[in-house]
């Protein structure tokens, strides 16, 4: 294998110019001072953890972890989601705090990847977790913090879709009872968003054909809370009949915090099946092709940390956003450039203290009134500033300012 150049980096991550930092860090606070009024309070976890514990217990696949060893010879992984970090800690350091706990957080995390477009092996996630609350509410509560929070982000146009994880388990178990694996590969259709694919497999599957009209009419329930009570009339199955009443009982809270309108049911969605145990969601923006929010219950994970608790919560794709909005910020800050010669130095580094503490960018050079070519440079610098960077003013502390300098 050759070796790499000097300024390549590995596949999946980036560099993030100033001007993306600025947006980025934007967006993070605007997200986390909503979800903080939402009473989320955050909380920071290591970017390393144990294997054994975090790493077996992430929903992210086992291929797709990054492993390391310490020196010791144990197995580490750098986190791959915030979720089961978190889980630790509810069952550790908070395992005598009440439920319900609501924290949030905002993190870089890490996934192994292929040579995929669009991929990223390193990104940030703002996101929160409701733990031990088991009720429609606090699904509810999440999924419209979800649209709260992407509006903050300053995400004009999306659409949140919602479904359940328990509605597919309880109609493909009634339909395909005992037929375990056909089931799960009908579901990896689903999850993959590969329709053709789906109906492709139905129809191997050699079924009656009133189950393979019904297994086919689920890709048809979509759309507002009118696609809970035809769901109803789809399946017996009372695990199906459970969990579209669940969702209903979401559907009408989410019409009191008055953000349906934002909201689709899709009956399609099934989230990461192994993870996930009922409600699951995904937001896309317009012009995005991938989900900048995605998030559900799972109410198993807890109980592997050894404290059983209903949790449910999501994740704004932070740097998906920042894609979507582009990296230059708004309203650019301002800088002062405060020029000066040795006999001014004093003045000139105590003015710029005094603007730093008012809170202003200010850059400070040092240069000599008797050299012409270094005065030019001063006021090209000046003019670079004020034309491509976010300068406002030169000044010139040097005991006699020069009718408000290279202006």
């Amino acid at each position: 294998m050759s070796k790499p150049k000097m300024f390549e980096k590995p596949i999946g991550v980036k560099d993030y110019l100033p001007d993306a930092v600025r947006k980025l860090r934007q967006i993070e606070r605007d997200v986390l001072a909503c979800m903080r009024r939402w009473g989320y309070e955050q909380i920071i976890t290591p970017t390393m953890e144990f294997y054994d514990t975090v790493g077996t217990a992430s929903s992210t696949s086992d291929q797709k972890l990054y492993k390391l060893l310490n020196n010791r010879g144990t197995t580490l992984v750098l986190r791959s989601d915030m979720t089961a970090p978190i889980a630790r800690v509810v069952s550790s350091l908070l395992k005598e705090a009440e439920f319900p706990l609501r924290l949030s957080y905002h993190s870089n995390v890490f996934r192994s990847i292929e040579e995929e477009a669009g991929r990223e092996a390193e990104f940030f996630q703002t996101g929160v977790e409701l733990v031990g609350d088991s009720s429609a509410e606090a699904d509810a509560e999440v999924v419209a913090l979800a649209i709260a929070s992407l509006k903050a982000a300053g995400v004009e146009r999306f659409k949140i879709a919602i479904g359940h994880v328990g509605f597919l388990n309880g109609l493909l178990g009634e339909a395909l009872p005992g037929r375990v694996e056909e089931q799960e590969l009908l579901k990896s259709c689903l999850l993959g968003r590969d329709y053709v694919g789906y109906r492709e497999e139905l129809r191997k599957l050699s079924l009656e054909e009133s189950v393979q009209r019904e297994l086919e009419g689920i890709l048809r329930l979509r759309g507002g809370g009118e696609i809970c009570e035809q769901a109803l009339q789809v399946s017996s199955d009372e695990t199906a009949r459970a969990s579209i009443s669940h969702l209903c009982d979401i559907w009408d809270a989410l019409k009191a915090y008055g953000v349906s309108e934002h909201v689709l049911i899709d009956l399609t969605m099934i989230g990461d099946f192994s993870y996930y145990t009922g409600m699951t969601f995904e937001g896309y923006a317009a012009d995005l092709g991938f989900p900048v929010v995605s998030g559900g219950r799972y109410d198993n994970l807890l109980s592997q940390f050894g404290r059983p608790a209903a949790a449910t919560g999501f994740a704004l794709k932070t740097t998906r956003v920042l894609e979507l909005l582009g990296a230059e910020s708004e309203e650019p800050e301002a800088r002062t450039l405060i020029v000066y010669d040795a006999e001014g130095r004093n003045a000139a580094l105590a003015e710029a203290s005094r603007l730093r503490s008012l809170g202003v960018m200010t850059v400070v050079e040092r240069m000599s009134w008797h050299d012409p070519l270094e005065e030019q440079a001063a006021g090209e610098r000046f003019l670079a500033y004020k034309g491509v960077l976010y300068s406002s003013v030169l000044q010139y502390v040097n005991g006699s300012v020069k009718g408000g300098g290279l202006q």
